[in-house]
């Protein structure tokens, strides 16, 4: 029961990260399979994030 749970959560995870990212939900499970990195700017490109800030301005 608790595993079917998990597998479910992901795999609700996994259509939000697709819808949000624009990324196929194929690339998205494979990505989220194992870890995996990425710099700032590749999460931008990849659609995690909106802007990439250079330096604080204080």
């Amino acid at each position: 029961v608790y595993a079917r749970e998990i597998l479910k959560v992901k795999d609700t995870i996994n259509r939000i990260l697709a819808h949000h990212t624009g990324q196929p939900l194929e690339r998205i499970e494979k990505d989220t399979e194992r870890d995996f990195f990425m710099d700032a700017y590749e999460a931008k490109e990849y659609g995690l994030v909106d802007h990439v800030l250079e330096r604080r301005t204080e």
